[in-house]
């Protein structure tokens, strides 16, 4: 998939810029190698149990980052299949929130999402078998269904994934490293500046710049990318 080039406002030292086709600057992508680099350059430290730390610290900014905002890239749609007399169906190993889960049925049935208590309640007999019409998380690898299902049908979850950390990924990139550039460096400085125990005052700075390259996240995954101008109009301002 390709991704039109942002527009960013917020400098980041030491590294170069590229011209984007509007005539904006836009922050280099990260790699894995560049962006540990630049956190130790903005930290001023090469110590090496903190750099050995580097990849943890990465990943945990990566997971605070993708708990606090939903971004259209990381849906994904899998199928598999229930089986007949087992109320119990695997999540995929990726897996971080449902959107929808629906069965064949001679066509699509959508199932509708409840907690587990009420599946418990309305079908305490587990033998009792049916067409499945409600879907609860057991845990946080399973799902379970009710009634249990009398067939072995095709199931199509559409969920919320976790995408592969820019740690482990084999070209050393992530779309958070090309497309969040801002946020995941400051949300790396907070959480590598925690570790460090750094200074009160400093942390703030972090902090605060973290906070406002997620809130604009946010606006383009939960506001421009669920929309559109045909329906919802030009985004406008008021003059001044």
């Amino acid at each position: 998939r390709d991704y039109p080039t942002r527009q960013s406002y917020c400098g980041i030292r030491h590294y170069g810029r590229i011209r984007n086709s509007e005539g904006g600057n836009k922050l280099m992508a990260w790699t894995f190698t560049t962006l540990k680099t630049a956190i130790q350059d903005y930290l001023e430290t090469d110590e090496t149990t903190f750099v050995n730390n580097l990849p943890t610290i990465i990943k945990q900014a990566e997971d605070r980052i993708l708990k606090a905002v939903q971004l259209p890239d990381f849906r994904k749609n899998v199928t598999g299949q229930t089986s007949d007399g087992n109320k119990y169906l695997q999540a995929p190993t990726d897996f971080l929130a449902p959107y929808s889960l629906a069965i064949d049925n001679s066509g699509s049935e959508f199932l509708i999402f409840k907690d587990v208590n009420f599946i418990r309640e309305a079908y305490p007999v587990a033998t009792t078998k049916s067409v499945p019409k409600y879907y609860a998380l057991f845990d946080a690898e399973t799902f379970i269904l009710g009634p249990t299902p009398n067939a072995n049908f095709t199931a199509e979850l559409h969920y919320f994934y976790k995408p592969e950390s820019i740690t482990a990924s084999s070209s050393g990139t992530s779309w958070l490293g090309t497309n969040a550039e801002t946020t995941l460096l400051y949300g790396c400085l907070v959480e590598a500046y925690t570790f460090l125990k750094g200074e009160p005052d400093l942390m703030q700075l972090y902090v605060a710049r973290y906070d406002d390259a997620l809130k604009n996240l946010k606006e383009l995954g939960e506001g421009y990318d669920t929309t559109d101008s045909y329906r919802s109009g030009a985004v406008r301002k008021a003059r001044t």
